[in-house]
């Protein structure tokens, strides 16, 4: 029946449950109760529920998610290899407030086959980040100029750990430049580094942490990395954010703390993120997605199940497994079995192109030398 003769017997059992369920009529009640219950919903409410209960840190999904231009928001796209670099402007308060993101610049690098490719195509990804990362701090790395990179997160739970795990390959600098500058690299910049760790553990405010050693250590910049979460499961561990607009530790998985940013540090914060999870909510939906759309593609065209099936109002179909699932399974995020190697995997590429991008002259052999 299926096309697929390599699909799995799961899937295949899967879809023919589902196919049961159409033949019986049972989806198509379901399918009309979900139409109700939307449609007795104000337009208003509905979108305020959906950017409330989709949990995304990325700005290229929050523009996904609005099916129209928006106002003061330039999007463009350019793909290196097998990277695709989107780049998302948010120029006007109107921009501002539909995406729900703040004015500024942000940069997502997508490698899906990163999991699959060998070091060569990985230290290509750091290439490709330090350039973008080069781009969008522009003055912002010289000689003169001291960086403070912050790893944010919990190094004692893997998929929160990238943080620190970045801090730990990190080429820091200021202090040699400022003890021992004659037999230092005149190629190199002064960076310094912490892991603030969480409030579980230290009981103090990341915020407040970041803040006091910014007004001892006086840097031109910040740059902070964390772990975000994405609505895609296909987004995780493969993705990059980076954006001249600060951080809120946290928000990704609804435990947002105090922003990290120009107002709050007083001096310019560049965040990195990679989503290393999704909420348990978008991978129920995102596997319905998929057995609809095979579905779909097995359906006669013009037919009265196919027609049934293009209809369903797909965003209006997470918001109520998002009703239905969230008194079961609450704010339940899930994160990829292999996440330990991920993380290091991924904390290297990072690193990487912060060292790069931030000691400019140097290759990645004068990168490993010095970190190994």
């Amino acid at each position: 029946m299926f096309k697929n003769k390599n699909q799995s017997i799961l899937d295949t059992s899967a879809k023919l449950f589902l196919l049961y369920l159409f033949s019986k009529g049972l989806f198509f009640i379901i399918y009309r109760i979900i139409y109700i219950v939307v449609e007795n919903t104000k337009d208003e409410e509905v979108e305020k529920i959906n950017n409330k209960n989709i949990r995304t840190d990325l700005a290229i999904e929050a523009r996904e998610m609005i099916h129209e231009e928006i106002p003061g928001v330039i999007i463009n796209q350019e793909a290196k290899d097998n990277i695709k670099i989107t780049r998302v402007q948010i120029e006007k308060k109107a921009g501002e407030k539909i995406m729900g993101k703040p004015i500024g610049n942000y940069i997502t690098l997508e490698i899906p086959k990163i999991r699959d490719q060998g070091e060569e195509f990985k230290e290509e990804v750091a290439k490709v980040m330090a350039i973008e990362l080069r781009e969008i701090v522009k003055d912002g790395i010289n000689k003169d100029a001291t960086t403070l990179v912050v790893g944010l997160g919990n190094w004692n739970i893997t998929p929160d750990a990238l943080g620190p795990k970045v801090i730990s390959r990190l080429m820091v600098t200021r202090h040699l430049l400022e003890n021992i500058p004659d037999m230092v690299d005149e190629e190199l910049t002064p960076v310094c580094a912490v892991a603030p760790g969480v409030l579980g553990l230290t009981g103090i405010e990341t915020g407040e942490i970041i803040k006091g050693v910014v007004e001892k250590v006086k840097p031109d910049q910040v740059i902070a990395i964390d772990a975000l979460a994405s609505r895609r499961m296909e987004r995780v561990n493969t993705t990059i954010q980076i954006a001249d607009t600060g951080i809120s530790p946290g928000s990704g998985v609804g435990n947002k703390r105090k922003a990290l940013n120009k107002e709050t540090l007083g001096v310019p914060v560049i965040a990195i993120g990679v989503p290393t999870v999704v909420d348990a909510t978008t991978l129920a939906n995102d596997t319905i997605d998929l057995m609809l759309d095979a579905m779909i593609e097995e359906s006669a065209k013009g037919k009265e199940f196919y027609n049934m099936l293009k209809e369903i109002n797909r965003e209006e179909k997470h918001l109520l497994i998002k009703q239905i699932l969230h008194p079961y399974v609450g704010d339940l995020m899930v994160t990829p079995k292999e996440v330990d190697l991920i993380i290091n995997d991924i904390s290297v590429v990072v690193a990487n192109g912060l060292n790069i991008a931030l000691h400019p002259g140097i290759d990645l052999s004068d990168v490993n030398r010095y970190v190994n």
